[in-house]
């Protein structure tokens, strides 16, 4: 029994069965819908509440997590309000419909710490599972082909076509078995019904591995027929989901050859013994468990936009005819959120992420591995390392560099005029701000413009640097003045001699020297009147910003 509180949302076709199984569960508390008649027999059969309002599940304080079986149309919309009331959300394939509101909501899983878990149940299907440990461990050897046939005679689809109601399963579950992307695809579809709605469709499939697959899906067929065809070198796997004993088999046929022919020799087929439970069941006791532990569920929000991703490709081959489609050709080594604003030309490394609403210049350059808070403005000209990080709502005006390993934290100000006048062109006045390596900047501070923050020193929340600050200096106040030392590690040192204050700095002074170690990492530094650097066994880290090739142009 589960102590995670759930509520469906959804109770038709499939959402009755996601109730069923978190009321076994244990974590059924509500349920939601809008056609108040099935809903409210399941909800006073299981003992439970019901609503027609989605808001009133939100606003539920004992509710931890929603399962969204409503449209597919609605998903984005459910699954994003859902998080943004703190729920963690598990919804019914896709994801979504369009691939950015797709990658909306896995940023924004991240951002607020939510699980985001998306219903492709075949990875959780006890024959695909066996399947993918036979793949693993070489016991099909090498991969050559899969096939996969999803058939049915309805339900017809309105909304959707049979590539977006039916592929995604066959999509990750091929995926997950091979544990790659296709790196092109291509489709075509037929619609017999409705020129807009294609009820069948056949997707080709092409990875860098060399291993081709096939998908038919369809929603005419006179015959229910789930299966899912593995070639391997060694042997061949076929599972029926159709099949009520025998779900997963193996042919270890051979081919030989005869007169430099191939001649196929048959074998019988093996049956493979595999768990028993509900594939549903494993599922959601899945989702449960990844809302109690945190962790990342096998189906989270990126394998959903993976998928994602792949049936967009589908469905622009099915528009132009059959063109193949490139997957990579549009995956860049950097996020840029949608509501971020790039201008061209740029350089953005690889790994950076640009969050909401902020707005990267002409002729910026940002290094790898860095992260833009939400409101960010980084102005043209500036120069930012490797593995800078930039809080909520800092503008980086020009004149500003940041050296690697800057940590900036939320509504930091930088200013690049010392005596601005609005009807005062200055701009030939902007004064340069550098910011050396490993520097963290506490939120709210201010850096007047023309100074230089030493490498790992650290400006205390709300301080007013108005001069240089030594490396390794802890500064706070306004104006700041220094308090003591900081470890590279960000922990402040104890030293006996008290720093000089900053009219008195003398550099190169050798008098008064002490020796003090870091209680947290062990790292020692020698201590010269207003000096701080690391003994000689530690060599101090070039303080310079590397842009080294890894670079890449920003496209607006």
């Amino acid at each position: 029994m589960s102590e995670v509180s759930v509520a469906v949302v959804g109770c038709g076709y499939w959402g009755k069965n996601l109730a069923r199984n978190f009321q076994e569960l244990g974590s059924l508390r509500q349920i939601c819908d809008v056609d108040e008649y099935r809903p409210r027999e399941i909800a006073a059969q299981y003992g439970i509440t019901y609503t027609p309002d989605i808001d009133d599940v939100l606003a539920n304080p004992e509710i931890r997590a929603v399962a969204i079986a409503a449209p597919a149309v609605r998903h984005y919309e459910l699954a994003r309000r859902a998080m943004m009331a703190g729920k963690d959300v598990f919804v019914e394939k896709p994801l979504a419909l369009r691939v950015e509101h797709g990658q909306e909501l896995v940023d924004l899983s991240h951002r607020l710490n939510r699980i985001l878990m998306v219903g492709h149940i075949l990875q959780y299907h006890p024959a695909v599972v066996e399947l993918g440990r036979m793949i693993r461990t070489g016991g099909l050897g090498k991969i050559e082909y899969i096939y996969s046939s999803r058939l049915n005679w309805g339900k017809l689809r309105v909304e959707e076509d049979s590539l977006w109601s039916f592929a995604p399963h066959d999509i990750s579950a091929i995926i997950g078995l091979l544990g790659e992307s296709p790196i092109s695809v291509s489709a075509h579809g037929a619609a017999c019904l409705s020129h807009q709605i294609s009820d069948i469709t056949m997707s080709a499939f092409d990875f860098a591995s060399g291993v081709k697959a096939h998908i038919l899906v369809s929603w005419l067929n006179p015959y229910k027929e789930q299966k899912l065809v593995v070639i391997g070198e060694r042997k061949m796997a076929v599972f029926d989901d159709a099949e009520l004993q025998c779900k997963l088999v193996t042919y270890p046929h051979r081919i030989e050859w005869v007169d430099r022919r191939p001649v196929a020799c048959k074998a019988d087929r093996e049956i493979v013994p595999i768990d028993n439970g509900e594939p549903l069941r494993l599922e959601l006791q899945h989702f449960l468990s990844a809302v109690e532990t945190r962790k990342r569920p096998r189906t989270d929000g990126e394998n959903g936009l993976q998928v994602l991703r792949i049936l967009d490709a589908c469905e622009r081959s099915m528009k132009s005819q059959g063109r193949s489609m490139s997957l990579t050709a549009h995956i860049e080594p950097y996020h840029i959120h949608p509501t971020a604003v790039i201008d061209d030309p740029c350089e953005i490394g690889d790994g950076t992420h640009v969050w909401h609403f902020s707005h990267v210049m002409a002729k910026s350059r940002l290094g790898r591995n860095c992260n833009l808070g939400q409101n960010v403005h980084i102005a043209s000209g500036v120069t930012i390392g490797d593995n800078v990080k930039i809080q909520n709502n800092v503008s980086v005006y020009t004149g500003v560099c940041l050296e690697d390993d800057v940590f900036c934290g939320p509504s930091v100000v930088f200013t690049n005029v010392i005596n601005p006048r609005s009807h005062v062109n200055r701009k030939n006045e902007y004064l340069p701000t550098l910011v050396k390596r490993g520097a963290s900047l506490g939120a709210n501070s201010t850096i007047v413009c023309g100074l230089t923050i030493g490498a790992h020193a650290f400006v205390a929340a709300g301080a007013v640097v108005t001069r240089d600050v030594p490396d390794y200096a802890l500064v706070m106040g306004v104006p700041a003045k220094q308090t003591g030392w900081m470890c590279e590690c960000g922990e402040r040192l104890y030293v006996t001699s008290k720093p000089r204050p900053f009219s008195q700095i003398e550099r190169g002074s050798r008098s008064g020297r002490s020796n003090v170690t870091c209680e947290a990492c062990g790292v020692t530094y020698e201590c010269s009147g207003s000096i701080l650097k690391r003994t000689a066994e530690f060599p101090a880290v070039p303080e310079v910003v590397k842009f080294d090739g890894h670079m890449h142009a920003a496209q607006a």
